[in-house]
């Protein structure tokens, strides 16, 4: 006799059995499509990317949904319908990270498990099981609630955890070309901490990478006068780089900061002096600066301490991602009131932690924020979900479409 599972476990563990490495999506957008589809969603698959290629290039495959509400004619008029009916947008993504050594998993990481109320799998808490919850939640919302107001979209990708090149950010230039606009955006990103919706991430600092080379001259040890050691040359600029104050932050963001991820140089003898020295750095930045003139600064300390130099530097920038914040409005109002209906939790808005897609979605001017279940065990081995969360979430979920799309 098959067991029986509630509809956000049933389509969680269907997701998470699909072995969707990044840019992989498996089937799972199929699956998800043919859901929405009968929900009334207008269902696009978006390929961007070169199906022969790997890597960066390598194609990915990305799911556009859209359901229309009541149209401003089809709306009761009062004084209040001469605003546009707003787009609510859930972005998520199907690829999840590497398993690591499947030997070390305590359950196959493909093979969901449930263990003590527990959900084991790779994808468990980032993040196939918070998509199931919006799709639920929607099935819910829409059976009760079928001329919202408003149009519903989803936007998933299969290019989160990779080079994020051919998934949401190009998505977001075909809608651009399109004319088509997201007014309120929910990124299923595992923003929890200790309980599901103690923290709204609503916003997130900008990333900005920079690849240093600095080349000198190959020599013996013994004849440093017949050389140029890169190693030398660099460390006094890395010095001041690293001990620099770029700003104090504000109140909604950490100073900015800054650290040397990567340094290499040598030959692997101990008697050469390298020709080359390459270094990886990262700022993390806070809207109280830019890109460009952190940029400018950097360049400004290595031009400095190169001035009278016999090495020669050069520095590669990566922007992966502009700051963003969502002050409070009516996206977080509806959030915050939805997490405070269903678990008497008062959600703590935070801008803490990494990057995410949502910084594809705040420069088409949406209201941004990122809600979904803990994040204790993302990327790891074991990587789990409390079962209780999953029906938690899609109550949260469904109560912010009420407040948004019916209190209209």
């Amino acid at each position: 006799m098959s067991q029986s599972f509630s509809p956000v476990l049933e389509l969680s563990m269907q997701l998470m059995r699909e072995p969707s490495v990044t840019p992989y999506d498996g089937a799972c957008q199929d699956i998800l499509a043919k859901r929405l589809t009968a929900l009334g969603f207008d269902c696009q698959t978006l390929l961007f990317g070169d199906p022969q290629a790997t890597g960066r290039d390598a194609q990915v495959k990305n799911l556009w949904a859209k359901r229309h509400g009541m149209s401003q004619h089809d709306a009761p008029q009062t004084p209040n319908t001469a605003e546009k009916k707003p787009v609510l947008c859930f972005v998520g993504h199907t690829d999840v990270v590497p398993t690591g050594d499947e030997a070390l998993w305590t359950y196959p990481p493909f093979e969901p498990t449930l263990h003590d109320g527990y959900l084991y799998g790779r994808g468990a808490a980032d993040m196939k099981t918070a998509i199931a919850a919006f799709v639920v939640a929607l099935e819910r919302f829409i059976g009760e609630h079928p001329e919202h107001q408003g149009d519903i979209a989803l936007l998933i990708t299969a290019d989160e955890e990779g080079p994020s090149v051919h998934g949401t950010a190009e998505v977001v230039q075909t809608l651009r070309a399109r004319g088509e606009r997201i007014d309120y955006c929910i990124v299923g990103e595992p923003s929890s901490s200790k309980r599901v919706g103690d923290v709204i991430k609503h916003g997130r600092r900008g990333s900005l990478g920079g690849y240093l080379t600095v080349t000198g001259k190959q020599g013996h040890v013994a004849y440093p006068q017949l050389a140029v050691n890169p190693i030398h040359h660099a460390l006094p600029a890395l010095a001041e780089l690293a001990a620099t104050r770029w700003d104090n932050g504000n109140a909604d963001f950490p100073p900015t900061s800054l650290q040397i991820a990567n340094l290499n140089a040598g030959t692997g003898a101990s008697n050469v002096i390298p020709q080359t020295l390459t270094a990886q750095f990262n700022f993390r930045f806070s809207t109280e600066t830019t890109a460009d003139a952190l940029t400018a600064s950097t360049e400004a300390i290595f031009a400095k301490h190169f001035a009278n130099s016999e090495a020669h530097y050069q520095i590669d920038w990566q922007l992966s991602g502009q700051p963003f914040l969502t002050a409070h409005g009516a996206l977080l109002a509806a959030c915050q009131t939805a997490i405070a209906a269903t678990t008497g939790e008062h959600a703590t808005p935070s801008t803490s932690g990494g990057t995410s897609d949502g910084r594809f979605i705040a420069p088409m001017g949406a209201q941004v924020v990122e809600l979904g279940v803990c994040n204790a065990t993302i990327h790891q081995i074991d990587e789990c979900v409390k079962v209780a969360d999953l029906e938690t979430l899609v109550t949260i979920y469904e109560n912010i479409l009420k407040n948004l799309l019916v209190k209209y």
